[in-house]
């Protein structure tokens, strides 16, 4: 008698635009995700022990490959969650930068460094390094398929440890591209791999005991992660959601200003967690202001076609959101000076542009992730600050001020801030990338991105014999007597 197995279970992946099927793939059972762990943890000594200009050189090949072969990753991100081609290639572009960078700089950044000793240790050489934890997890978005996973694949390969990748269900083929690529430049042994599937392979993931997770998307499923890590003590790193400030002050150049509102707030359809969804302008530029904003969003639009600015809602269930989030504002006194309810036509939402809409609006206090923004008036800066400090988010701000911009910028609370442009920090592959409150914590890209993903080794090594020895059962009264002098000339006269 002949069994048969029952097949893998699998999960279509339709395009956004079309509705068209662009994909099946397995859906990750727990122990799926657990043969890849024990994969990942055979690969790990091997991994590591190549050291930082090896690893440097695999990494160095995995990006070549992505660059030659750009445009058709491009056109699957393009097939799998709508966003132009052109938008696909500029991300592609940034975290090729970002992946380059970890590669030079891990060394620099993680290796050994002597450290001064103390003057009661003088007879110690002291060092620290930063050693990879293992095998590391990462949870990506769908939002951003290449360039928002890639900042902790790429920083905790180069640090050295081996990773495992769960995409987005609404971008699986990006996932399994990117791994693809990475094993044609190192194919000697599992380093990097792929589990696809929904929300439970990732909870999967969390309780696998990996040795962190690096976490992207929502607040609402962050907490999820970390409630499933936290059954394990797995550490996670959070990059969660935004409702990020733009701020023009009476002296900002208000074209400029304008066109980053615009490119800030309707670039990739407004799903970006860094995107610009509130403007606070001061009362002297203000109708100046939203009269350029308004001529520039006008000239937007939502499609599928080659000629289209942005494309579709990814999610189907971001389009509710949206539309809730523009009636409350309607509903509460606000105006639409663009769009508005009819800019939701099925999948596709067209531009608009809130004013005069109160504080207490969710379009102001929840995160709208979709191609509006609300733009309100304050007095001065004061006030401007103020409200940009109300949200219990703390992701990015944008501040235009041709003299006061670092000022008024030092005094949100945000993970970074970008004065006279747009989100240009996420850019410069040594900067830190994070946020505060409800946007999470942890950090990737830069040198904190790169620790982010190990943990810190001190080493001491005795030189000569103390001659104050303090460690000891037998130490003497003398050396007792020694220490309180050493601790009046030290520290006494402060």
């Amino acid at each position: 008698m002949t069994t048969t197995m029952p097949a893998p279970a699998t999960f279509e992946v339709t395009s956004p635009a079309t509705g068209q099927v662009v994909g099946v793939h397995p859906l990750g059972s727990t122990r799926d995700v657990e043969d890849t762990v024990a994969r990942a943890r055979g690969a790990a000594d091997w991994w590591a022990s190549l050291g930082f200009a090896e690893r440097a050189r695999r990494l160095d090949a995995w990006r070549g490959i992505i660059a030659r072969r750009a445009t058709e990753l491009a056109d699957l991100v393009h097939r799998e969650m709508g966003k132009p081609p052109a938008d696909a290639m500029l991300e592609i572009a940034m975290a090729l930068e970002h992946l380059a960078w970890a590669a030079k700089n891990s060394g620099k950044v993680l290796g050994r460094r002597s450290v001064r000793s103390s003057a009661l240790t003088v007879n110690q050489s002291a060092s620290v390094e930063y050693l990879p934890l293992g095998v590391v997890g990462v949870i990506g978005p769908w939002n951003y398929p290449v360039f928002t996973p890639l900042g902790s694949l790429s920083f905790a390969l180069a640090a050295g440890n081996t990773v495992i990748y769960k995409p987005s269900e609404y971008t699986p083929g990006v996932g399994v591209w990117l791994i693809e690529a990475f094993t044609k430049a190192v194919p000697e042994h599992p380093v990097l791999q792929v589990v696809t599937g929904d929300g439970s392979t990732g909870a999967a993931l969390c309780r696998s005991k990996v040795n962190k997770i690096g976490f992207t998307g929502s607040t609402a499923t962050g907490k999820k992660v970390m409630a499933a890590c936290a059954e394990s003590l797995t550490p996670v790193l959070m990059e969660c959601g935004g409702k990020d400030a733009l701020i023009v002050n009476a002296d900002a150049d208000v074209d400029s200003a304008a066109d980053a509102a615009v490119w800030g707030g309707l670039s990739n359809a407004g799903q970006t967690c860094l995107g610009v969804e509130r403007v606070y302008v001061h009362d002297k530029v203000f109708d100046e202001f939203v009269d350029q904003v308004v001529t520039l969003a006008s000239r937007i639009r939502a499609g599928s076609d080659t000629d289209a600015h942005i494309g579709p809602m990814t999610m189907p269930s971001q389009v509710d959101v949206i539309r809730r989030h523009i009636d409350d504002a309607l509903d509460k006194g606000g105006r639409a000076v663009l769009g508005g309810p009819d800019a939701v036509e099925g999948r596709f939402v067209q531009p608009t542009v809130l004013v005069d809409v109160p504080e207490d609006s969710i379009a102001v206090t929840e995160e709208t992730f979709g191609p509006t923004f609300v733009v309100s008036r304050v007095r001065n800066m004061d006030e401007a600050v103020e409200r940009a400090n109300a949200s219990r988010y703390g992701l990015g701000v944008s501040v235009f001020s041709r003299k006061h911009g670092e000022d008024i910028a030092r005094r949100i609370r945000t993970g970074a801030v970008s004065v006279n442009s747009y989100v240009l920090y996420a850019a410069v592959p040594g900067l830190p990338l994070g946020g505060v409150d409800d946007s999470g914590f942890g950090r990737v890209h830069g040198a904190d991105g790169l620790r982010e993903f190990t943990f810190p080794r001190a080493m001491t090594r005795q030189r000569f014999p103390s001659v104050l020895p303090l460690t000891t059962f037998r130490r003497t009264r003398l050396v007792d007597s020694l220490v309180r002098v050493l601790i009046t000339v030290l520290h006494g006269r402060n």
